[in-house]
């Protein structure tokens, strides 16, 4: 569902006309090498094409009029190879709306101390050209990346590549549809949220719907798809006896199947990349969609439950920086805790809708009863999550802007076997550590449904937090509970006085 490979950066270089036709001949040329070992770098999931060099403000102009409008280009890396007098940058900057990454490399990545001269100094002067450049962004408040390195270096290469998946969710935020069925879980604070704000803010747009406006793409399920999308769920998930053929709750498994192709005719449809149900507005459903919400998330779709629309916008988001990486990313909920006594632990899960992109091993396809929504018992894929690292992110509407919170975790074995949980969970130990970790998490407003991720690291929300313009709160093996409420305060200054034009 998710293609970014035909996706490019442009690359482009400032100078200027002083260093005469043979200088910029050479620096054009020095771009055109870097761009196209960026392109051919295995850390770079999209395109790298070099457009031009830039050496007066009506070029400059000109090329950012050109990305805004491109239907491909989703951003920017500029890079002063000389110096270029950034006064020359103004208007183009300001009428950007595309992400930028700021890179500050040169061409050469070691001194020829025997035969360095001026001429050589003069050409390769980024040392000051990127720093003009980067006062000119600085003073014009423009959210940018700056990676600083040697453009053939790997750590170079991977930051570049993380902003690129970056760059390509955000991209695809732009206009995407998030349709919320039904409403909110009632009485729930912290899924609401403003959503022309949001629209604003991110892109995407959410509008709801019943679900009457389903029931037409449920008619059209023939009795052939069924079948041919039951014999998908024998091949990919080992299934329990009662849903085997002939089993005796054969027909809840044909009803799932229903229902994802269903969602699925409904979302394609309508385009949308993400979607919200909630457990007290199923209709005439016959059952809480499980699987078909697990395998949409697997295909990339974003989802929240109980309508929390805001996660299901991040998670489309994510899926889409993950494309191509090892791991998964999913719906979460911190669900329950274990308090030992060396180390306590956060085993995450929600009542069905865990995406199998985490599962550690082939899922296994199960139907037990749901004690709450009033429905017949659902379908769901059962599963314990691989260990390693992972992060979880939350976005939340704080009133006068949104809030980004992450926090770094460790998943882990469980602790013993779970033989009576019939649903996908994982156990991960919270850094620095599970009191300190939900502390920070709910001082800053942390939500309990989040976007997990096995994929993605910190970074990655740092460049969406910067390209989206929204706060960002990291909670990871540093954090301190003072300093935190310090940055929390600060933050709560700086926002009031920024929303006030101050």
């Amino acid at each position: 569902m998710i293609d970014i490979s035909q996706k490019e950066v442009w690359f482009v270089t400032g100078s200027q006309h002083l260093y005469g036709d043979e200088a910029l001949q050479q620096v054009a040329s020095h771009s055109e090498e870097v761009a196209k070992a960026l392109n051919n770098s295995s850390h770079v999931p999209l395109k790298i094409v070099y457009k031009q060099l830039l050496t007066t403000p009506d070029e400059i102009t000109q090329l950012m009029l050109e990305a805004n409008s491109s239907q491909v280009c989703i951003g920017l890396i500029a890079w002063m190879h000389t110096f270029s007098p950034a006064k020359m940058w103004i208007t183009g900057l300001n009428i950007l709306k595309k992400p930028l990454v700021h890179l500050h490399t040169q061409f050469n990545a070691e001194i020829p101390w025997s035969s360095i001269d001026m001429d050589f100094m003069n050409l390769n002067q980024s040392a000051h050209g990127d720093r003009e450049f980067g006062f000119m962004m600085t003073r014009m408040r423009k959210n940018r990346k700056v990676i600083t390195g040697h453009w053939k270096s790997d750590a170079v290469q991977q930051k570049i590549g993380t902003w690129c998946r970056v760059a390509a969710g955000w991209a695809d935020m732009q206009g995407a549809k998030i349709a919320r069925l039904c409403d909110n879980m009632r009485e729930v604070a912290v899924t609401e949220g403003d959503k022309v704000e949001a629209q604003m803010k991110f892109g995407f747009s959410v509008n709801g719907y019943d679900i009457p406006d389903l029931t037409k793409h449920f008619q059209q399920v023939g009795e052939s798809e069924v079948k041919q999308l039951l014999d998908e769920y024998e091949a990919s998930y080992d299934l329990t006896s009662a849903l085997q053929k002939g089993g005796d709750k054969r027909s809840a498994l044909e009803e799932a199947a229903k229902i994802e192709l269903g969602l699925r005719s409904f979302l394609t449809d309508g385009g949308f990349k993400g979607f919200t149900d909630t457990f007290e507005s199923l209709g005439t459903l016959k059952q809480l969609p499980g699987i078909a919400v697990q395998r949409l998330m697997a295909d990339g779709y974003g989802f929240g439950a109980e309508g929390d629309w805001k996660t299901a916008a991040l998670l489309r988001a994510m899926k889409v920086m993950n494309v191509g990486l090892d791991g998964g990313t999913s719906f979460m909920e911190d669900y329950t805790y274990h308090f030992g006594g060396d180390k306590s632990y956060v085993l995450g899960s929600h009542m069905l809708e865990i995406c199998s992109s985490i599962a550690q091993s082939k899922p296994s396809c199960e139907i037990h009863p749901l004690s709450i929504g009033g429905k017949e018992d659902p379908v769901r894929l059962v599963f314990n999550t691989a260990p390693g690292n992972a992060i979880n992110a939350s976005l939340v509407d704080m009133g006068n802007r949104f809030r980004l919170l992450v926090n770094e975790v460790e998943a882990v074995k469980p602790l013993g076997d779970l033989p009576n949980l019939p649903v996908a969970r994982v156990l991960w130990d919270a850094k620095p550590n599970l009191e300190i970790a939900a502390t920070a998490w709910i001082l800053g407003g942390g939500a309990h449904h989040t976007v997990y991720s096995q994929a993605l690291t910190t970074e990655y929300m740092e460049d969406f937090a910067e390209m989206a313009g929204i706060e960002l709160l990291v909670i990871d093996n540093d954090t301190r509970i003072r300093s935190f409420k310090d940055t929390l305060h600060a933050n709560e200054v700086y926002y009031h006085l920024f929303q006030n034009g101050i």
